[in-house]
């Protein structure tokens, strides 16, 4: 019987230690998933407080965790980085690794949600997502990432800067 495999796209943030977390993050990713593909690397702004701005990324891989083991394992890297869950909902983040979509799954029990929200939303999100992938279709909306993205490009102010990347891919194994 053959083990069935999931596509993930997981959306990487951090505003402190940008950095050093994101690549340590991506290192842990690396050791444990055959392969990853990374979009480049955006800063935004901090979206509702004011503090440092953040990079952002999204990082697609194949496993064969399902979404709710896959998110615990998320979030004990997030804590391994620091991540102080007492802290408000928008406030300063060492890492911050959301589940953005799981191939056409549409889950959202109060524990995982996919797809995100914010896909639909922010920008630090959606353009990224749409770099790695912008002929999928988003399972509840029923159009193209691509799509999605020219519509809310136009629909906001976009305030994204290209950040270089290479900090990220330097002594990391496992891309491709």
């Amino acid at each position: 019987m053959a083990i069935l495999r999931q596509t993930y796209f997981l959306g990487i943030g951090s505003n402190v230690n940008r950095q050093k977390n994101i690549k340590s993050a991506l290192n842990y990713l690396a050791c444990s998933f055959k392969s990853l593909q990374v979009s480049p690397v955006y800063q935004s702004v901090a979206f509702g407080f004011e503090g440092q701005d953040f990079y952002n990324l999204v990082v697609k891989l194949e496993t064969v965790f399902t979404p709710h083991p896959l998110k615990d394992w998320l979030q004990n890297i997030e804590n391994i980085h620091g991540r102080d869950r007492s802290k408000p909902r928008y406030s300063d983040r060492t890492l911050d690794i959301d589940l953005l979509l799981c191939d056409g799954l549409i889950i959202d029990d109060g524990v995982v949600q996919v797809p995100r929200t914010e896909i639909l939303k922010r920008d630090y999100v959606l353009k990224p997502l749409q770099d790695l992938a912008p002929d999928l279709i988003h399972p509840v909306a029923q159009k193209r990432l691509a799509e999605l993205w020219q519509a809310l490009n136009e629909s906001q102010v976009v305030e994204l800067k290209l950040v270089p990347n290479d900090f990220i891919t330097d002594n990391i194994t496992g891309f491709g």
